[in-house]
């Protein structure tokens, strides 16, 4: 097609579609079906289509609009992250915050046409795990940073989960424990590396995988009875079961804790219980978590992707955070039985 940019028309007609149509599938792609999207977003990459709209213009003049798209009503540490983003902006640019589905459960299509929309300059996804097409697509169109997970060829800023896992394994072999349950969410759209996985792989990786029993829980209420029952039921009557539960993330492990205390378990004397991540909730309940840097994984995001803005050719560099450690009221000595 040589220099000249393609027409709203031309993918219509090479889709096989209605104008209408084509316009749905950018702006409101949760309104068209999955096939029909697909197929019509894949038109839009071999023309290299941008549509024409008055944000493309604002954004040419240099306004340095930056999309933030979270999951941030399912998981609040994400909005400590944001609020890392915002303080570094001060200011500088406009951001537009999307609040993505809960990514455990979630089929959202907004990342596959956010590149296609040309209403921003730049675009920072938080925890929310890409497919093969949509990262090339980004990469392609549109300056991106990923945060809290990582994508080959993409900047990232994230931390180093396996090590977190470690952290808590060491920390509970030391204080002499041999049995640990972990207990997760179940996750129904991630990719096989998760953060969830890194953790419980840290956790086999100090304990060994004969040690450490999973649990697999639906979100919901009644999170910590789920998660205490399925403790129970590791208890087998030639082995004992685990002495502590180590959980995903500190609102499942703050959960757990207030049902054992309900069901007359005493934490840390009967129990032993981690969390991750040092959610105010943990900092507040007194809960033995794992700490990450949010603030400042928010602010190096914005950094990245104003230079990836300035020269989208810029090589792609993977960022990892430091964890630490934070050793409160809820762990102590295997109970003697």
């Amino acid at each position: 097609m040589g220099s000249r940019r393609a027409t709203i028309y031309e993918v219509s007609e090479r889709a096989g579609v209605s104008i209408s149509t084509v316009s749905l599938a950018i702006n409101h792609p949760e309104r068209v079906k999955e096939a029909t999207r697909r197929r019509i977003l894949q038109t839009v990459d071999e023309l290299g289509f941008v549509p024409k709209e008055l944000a493309v213009t604002r954004a040419r003049a240099g306004l340095g609009r930056i999309a933030v798209v979270a999951p941030f009503t399912s998981y609040l540490s994400f909005s400590r992250r944001l609020a890392g983003m915002l303080a570094e902006a001060a200011g500088q640019t406009q951001i537009l915050v999307y609040d993505h589905e809960d990514v455990a459960t979630s089929t959202s299509p907004l990342l596959a046409t956010m590149p296609v929309r040309g209403h921003v300059d730049g675009l920072v996804i938080m925890g929310v795990p890409l497919d093969q097409t949509t990262s090339e697509r980004l990469r392609r169109r549109l300056p991106t940073v990923l945060v809290d997970i990582r994508h080959t060829g993409m900047t990232s800023v994230s931390v180093d989960d396996v090590a977190g896992g470690k952290l808590v394994g060491e920390h509970l072999r030391q204080m002499g424990h041999r049995r640990v349950a972990f207990v997760r969410e179940a996750e129904r759209s991630h990719l096989p590396a998760s953060p969830t996985q890194q953790r419980k792989d840290g956790l086999v990786a100090a304990l060994g995988a004969a040690d450490v029993q999973e649990i697999s829980i639906e979100r919901g209420p009644g999170l910590g009875d789920r998660a205490l029952a399925g403790w129970a039921e590791l208890a087998g009557a030639d082995a004992p079961g685990p002495t502590a539960i180590v959980a995903h993330r500190d609102l499942v492990a703050v959960a757990v804790v207030a049902a054992a205390r309900r069901a007359g378990l005493e934490v840390p004397r009967d129990l032993s219980v981690v969390g991750f991540d040092d959610d105010l909730v943990a900092q507040e309940t007194g809960l033995t978590t794992v700490g990450q840097p949010f603030e400042e994984s928010g602010a190096l995001a914005f950094r990245l992707v104003r230079e990836l803005m300035a020269d989208p050719a810029a090589p792609p560099v993977e960022h990892l955070l430091p964890l630490k450690l934070a050793v409160r009221q809820t762990v102590g000595p295997p109970p003697t039985r």
